[in-house]
């Protein structure tokens, strides 16, 4: 369980990391990488954290909150 959620963490640290450095190449006068492989990326990470969730909480390894107020 606890494991889960430490690569839930790491992914989306990685998301945000990819993101600042889409940001940081969309800043250059002319970028020699390409914006839309950080994006991509990101996107994909994205997905993969949405599918995890799910898949955990199907499982029955994550709980959601049953009373979010």
């Amino acid at each position: 369980m606890n494991i889960i959620k430490l690569l839930l963490i790491c992914l989306f640290i990685f998301v945000i990391y990819s993101l600042f450095t889409a940001l940081k190449i969309m800043q250059e006068k002319n970028p020699k990488i390409s914006m839309s492989k950080y994006l991509g990326r990101r996107l994909f990470l994205s997905l993969a954290i949405l599918f995890i969730i799910l898949f955990s909480i199907s499982l029955g390894f994550l709980t959601p909150n049953p009373k979010p107020y």
